[in-house]
């Protein structure tokens, strides 16, 4: 995306090991601006019911949905870190140097690369190789101030500029007045960035989820979510949303309390064959 002003939770989880990521760019992906709209109630099964409609969204849950998701370690199978890490996929390795660049009102309420709406106000940034969505932990050469962001959109496409911050990422860098600035970018899993990104949700009073899907059929999304509830696991909520003439719904867990939690949730859901799921924040009530 070109730009000259520059301002949403994903690598798969995964273990410590690394491997070389490809390098090959990725186009990006044509914008639409957001409007959020409200969906109609869909037709559900006998055993699933719709609940109030918050924020804006329609949330499917079950019948004795939790108030809470229990995902601490004494409340999941303990999870011996070798096999953990044998198991899931293994991280990219990415470290590097340059310029890095802001963008903000101009995109805000756009689409990024990833389907996700563009804030301006988020912790985001666009690169043009690492996998979408994913995070990095970007530092200001200039007075060591670091950040870490989620990678959700592909960019710039200017000069030798290697990465795209939101607006709220470069200001916290002190880069916002200058525009660009020379970064350090570290590649890093989602437990890594799990503690700051809770950080963030709890000064925004928010929680922070584990979303396991996103699908365009309610059929799917509730295939999922029966999937995982019949191997003993927290049911999943799924949130329905549109946009535009486009309905979303969203399969998510949580809300996750801590690190080790997050870390057991996700190995019991990678040996379900979900190796993808992503760190998302939300305001709604369990």
């Amino acid at each position: 995306m070109n730009k000259i002003i520059s301002i949403p939770f994903i690598l798969v989880l995964s273990g410590c090991s690394t491997s070389q990521i490809k390098t090959s760019e990725v186009p990006a992906q044509p914008h639409a601006v957001h409007q959020q709209v409200s969906v109609a109630k869909p037709s559900l099964p006998h055993n699933v019911y719709m609940p109030p409609v918050s924020r804006q969204h329609i949330v499917i849950s079950s019948i004795n949905p939790s108030s809470e998701i229990k995902t601490d370690t004494d409340e999941l199978n303990k999870v011996d870190s070798a096999e953990y890490e044998s198991f899931l996929p293994r991280i990219a390795s990415y470290i590097k140097k340059g310029v890095a660049s802001w963008y903000g009102p101009g995109f805000h309420g756009r689409k990024t690369a990833t389907g996700e709406v563009f804030d301006m106000y988020e912790m985001t940034a666009a690169h043009k190789t690492l996998p979408i969505p994913s995070y990095a932990q970007v530092t200001n050469l200039e007075n060591n101030k670091t950040v870490i962001v989620k990678i959700n959109d592909r960019g710039p496409f200017v000069g030798n500029r290697l990465l795209d911050l939101s607006y709220a990422a470069a200001k916290k860098l002190g880069i916002q007045q200058e525009g660009t600035g020379k970064v350090e970018i570290k590649a890093i899993t989602p437990l890594q960035a799990l503690p700051q990104i809770q950080k963030t949700a709890e000064s925004q009073n928010k929680k922070v989820y584990l979303q396991v899907g996103n699908f365009g059929s309610q059929r799917k999304a509730l295939k999922l979510q029966d999937k995982i509830a019949s191997h003993n696991l927290p049911e999943p909520t799924i949130i329905a949303s549109s946009h535009k003439s486009n309905k979303s719904y969203k399969v998510q867990m949580g809300p996750i309390k801590s690190s080790d939690g997050a870390k057991n949730l996700s190995y019991q859901l990678a040996k379900l064959g979900i190796k993808d799921p992503q760190f998302v924040t939300a305001s709604r009530e369990n």
